[in-house]
């Protein structure tokens, strides 16, 4: 998982949009025809899916213990998951992309004398050489810190650094707001867990002030100095931006209404510090075992395949841990018509975490936590999960759209979204562990973002089970889209 999360790099380049084949338009069933998600569900399994995580593993392994996107890791990913996509008879493409790595050159953070360990922002602005010294100024902490000019109605930033509480709106908002408040440099102090801040901008265009980030702890430290009186900090930050190249892998149904297309995605690349098994082998895996039984479902490698009322889109984005690259540079090259054409998005991103929650995209808001509803239809995509599982006797919650994740790019522009997650970094407490079993007080994963993302630390059960998810959705949708006008 991704932005807001650890982000390493970013700044997806124009290239010609995926133009994908145009299959004869088929009729959409008004009825719920529950054959194919029925079959769909019986045939894929964590268990045969199990072999791509094993593939990815091997990759890892011969590719310097990572697949981060623009290495050869990734390379030989994104052609394991063509290979099989081709030989299943899917039209499949690659759609290539430019993106810019950032490289920090330095990151300290100076206060009365004491160095705190700090983090510059992936494409920060830099100071001036020696660093930028200047008095601290706290924005508002709500709901929603940092995040709009009302955060800094307190008196003038101008010309001072702005500090600012991680949460709800991006890194990326939250520097450019500071900017806007006449701020000269900002920091951003975490809202949980021990340490730095990690953020970026997105790309080198989008930098407006110099921005590092700290812990928890020394911004809550920081904030109680202000509250007794001035304090001034030196902020030294430098970086610079590397070309690379990578690519998002797509591949469709041969058959259905290309004005009616379901999509589902899941990001393959995982960070440069491991192999990235459960973030997001474990999506990647699941979602390349439903396309490969839906193929086998529908004939496929047939000369005539059989016909399915709305085409199915299957994506696997590079660049996700960099910034949402791959999916915002797909979402971006397509048409305002090819937009209306996707009548939904399913994202699947770390399925499999070893202690695990069961977490459903809130796409109605009903949970009244960060970030509001989803666009008309995502309410209903969440009711059909969450149907599913309480058929299955599973106890499951929302997840707020914080836009960690692909399918940011896709609400963006209005299309419905939904789909589920296991957890990462955020701590289990005491009723979700009596919920899911497990260890309160523990990560949902443990080794997120870490060299112990491997094999030996992924939940078969949990994976298993939404990969069951990923199949009941493509079997309901890719028959019928009734219920998202439920």
């Amino acid at each position: 998982m991704p932005v807001s999360r650890r982000t390493r790099a970013i700044a997806a380049l124009a290239a010609a949009p995926v133009i994908l084949s145009l299959a004869t338009p088929a009729v959409a069933r008004g009825g719920h025809d529950q054959h194919l998600a029925k079959k769909l569900v019986k045939e894929a399994s964590g268990e045969s899916a199990y072999r791509h995580l094993e593939a990815f593993q091997k990759i890892a392994d011969a590719n310097g213990g990572n697949r981060a996107a623009g290495t050869p890791g990734y390379d030989a990913s994104a052609a394991y998951v063509y290979g099989q996509l081709e030989q299943a008879g899917y039209d499949v493409s690659y759609q290539d992309f430019t993106f810019y790595e950032s490289k920090t050159l330095r990151q300290k953070l100076t206060v009365g004398g004491r160095q705190l360990t700090a983090a510059a922002y992936l494409f920060s602005k830099s100071t001036p050489t020696g660093g930028l010294t200047a008095e601290v100024k706290a924005a508002r902490v709500d709901d929603t810190p940092g995040c709009s000019l009302d955060d800094y109605a307190s008196g003038t930033f101008t010309g001072k650094i702005a500090l600012v509480k991680r949460g709800s709106c991006t890194f990326q908002e939250k520097e450019a707001v500071a900017a806007k408040a006449g701020a000269a440099g900002v920091i951003v102090y975490n809202h949980s867990g021990t340490d730095a801040v990690h953020g970026t901008v997105g790309e080198p265009g989008n930098a407006h002030i110099p921005a590092a980030g700290i812990s928890l702890a020394d911004g809550e430290a920081l904030a109680g100095q202000l509250a007794k009186g001035p304090v001034e900090v030196t902020l030294d930050v430098a970086t610079e931006a590397v070309a690379k190249k990578t690519r998002n892998v797509i591949a469709e149904t041969r058959t259905g209404s290309p004005d009616s297309v379901v999509a589902l995605g899941s990001h393959l690349d995982s960070v440069p510090e491991g192999p990235g098994i459960n973030d997001n082998g474990s999506g990647s895996a699941g979602l390349l075992e439903v396309a490969l039984k839906l193929a086998k479902e529908t004939k496929q490698t047939r000369k005539h395949p059989k016909q399915l009322p709305n085409k199915v889109r299957f994506a696997w984005w590079s660049g996700e841990e960099l910034g949402l690259l791959g999916s915002e540079h797909y979402v971006k090259n397509l048409t305002e018509q090819q937009q209306k054409q996707i009548k939904l998005y399913l994202n699947f991103d770390m399925i499999a975490s070893p202690n695990a929650a069961q977490l459903v995209y809130d796409g109605d808001d009903s949970d009244k936590k960060g970030a509001g509803p989803g666009p008309a239809g995502s309410a209903q995509i969440e009711g059909l999960i969450n149907n599913y599982l309480d058929k299955r006797h599973v106890q499951h919650e929302g997840y707020d759209f914080d836009g960690r994740s692909d399918y940011g790019p896709f609400i963006e522009v209005g299309i419905p979204a939904g789909g589920t997650y296991t957890g990462a970094e955020e701590i289990k407490t005491p009723e979700q562990a009596k919920k899911w079993g497990g260890t309160a007080g523990q990560a949902f994963d443990p080794n997120y973002h870490a060299k112990g993302d491997t094999l030996k630390n992924i939940d078969k059960k949990y994976f298993d089970l939404n990969i069951d998810v990923i199949a009941q959705a493509v079997g309901t949708y890719a028959v019928d889209l009734g219920s998202l006008k439920g």
